[in-house]
């Protein structure tokens, strides 16, 4: 399990478990709210190592018997809440795994901590049923909310539990730690700032990916050609995404990039606040074609295609619509 020192920004955050611990001011209830890979996980099981760990230091001392225990995925009280089916938490995981265990008390620690990962795939009946157990906890029971979504929750689960969003960490700061950390040298960690939004664990992702580069140049070049595309050669080239263990947001994430940096040199034309500057013949080129609004519509339309695809809108569908939108543009 992971220790606040694994943990790169978010600062904050950090600062206020471990003084509420400190302190003796630990809430019941907390929901951890931010993208994904942001780092929700790691600050919760640093936390609850924190909380478990037999010397109450502001940091798990990582040699106690719970610290190893933690380590190993062991730790009795430290429970992962699971869900059988994808989509969605049901009330019967709530109340098998939180609401009938949380009456017994803890095996071999101070607290009986709950980490409910991807909390916003609860249903309104699972919802209704942890309202239950935070609005009556025991004094050791703690339940940790994973979210990326923290508006998706009923408000009577908001107003009982402590909410901390994670902030993205500001892009120099990110760069800087990607060439010391992951080793990229200046360009590629400029790319992966410029994708990952201020996500650390997106950006260490994309920094690390062997495929990155083959993925992104193989967008770039469908966009250079988008004149000349059919449907098919677009939706196999989008699917392929699939194979190099990426998501295909950061598919369409290139591509914006991409018309970004158009938009931007066709405003200013100043090369050196383009991502994408060893391109800049193919930018200038589009640059000259495209006017202001026609390059606003291809950024909509890839918003649209990621929030369709969000939706579980047929993935087909999804592509022809971009299709159309991008070489009519």
């Amino acid at each position: 399990m992971a220790n606040f020192s694994d943990i790169f920004g978010n600062e904050q955050i950090i600062a206020h478990l471990q003084d509420a611990f400190h302190m003796d001011k630990v809430h019941h209830a907390y929901i951890l709210n931010g993208p994904k890979h942001s780092g929700k996980m790691l600050i919760a099981e640093a936390f609850a190592k924190m909380l478990q760990c037999e010397h109450k230091e502001k940091a798990p001392c990582g040699i106690c018997h719970s610290c190893k225990q933690a380590d190993s995925n062991n730790q009795p009280d430290i429970i992962f809440v699971q869900h059988e089916k994808p989509n969605v938490i049901r009330v019967d995981d709530i109340r098998d795994q939180i609401n009938a265990d949380i009456a017994i008390k803890p095996y071999s620690s101070p607290y009986k901590i709950y980490i409910v990962d991807e909390a916003e795939k609860m249903n309104v009946q699972a919802q209704n049923a942890l309202l239950k157990t935070i609005e009556e906890p025991p004094a050791y029971g703690i339940i940790i909310l994973l979210t990326t979504n923290a508006d998706s929750f009923l408000q009577t689960i908001l107003s009982r539990c402590i909410r901390l969003d994670l902030k993205p960490v500001p892009d120099e700061k990110l760069k800087n730690y990607l060439m010391t950390e992951c080793k990229v040298v200046d360009y590629q960690a400029d790319v992966c700032v410029a994708f990952s939004q201020g996500v650390v664990g997106r950006a260490k992702m994309l920094a690390t990916s062997a495929h990155f580069n083959e993925i992104k140049a193989a967008a770039l070049q469908l966009l250079k050609r988008i004149k000349d595309i059919d449907l098919s050669e677009m939706i196999g080239a989008v699917k392929q995404i699939n194979e190099y263990k990426l998501e295909i947001n950061d598919y369409f994430d290139i591509m914006m990039i991409w018309y970004r940096d158009v938009l931007l040199y066709k405003a200013t034309a100043d090369v050196n606040r383009l991502i994408f500057k060893d391109e800049i013949y193919e930018i200038k080129k589009q640059a000259n074609v495209s006017s202001y609004e026609g390059l606003e519509t291809m950024l909509e339309a890839l918003d649209k295609a990621k929030l369709r695809l969000n939706a579980n809108v047929n993935f087909d569908l999804v592509i022809e619509l971009l299709l159309l939108t991008l070489k009519e543009n």
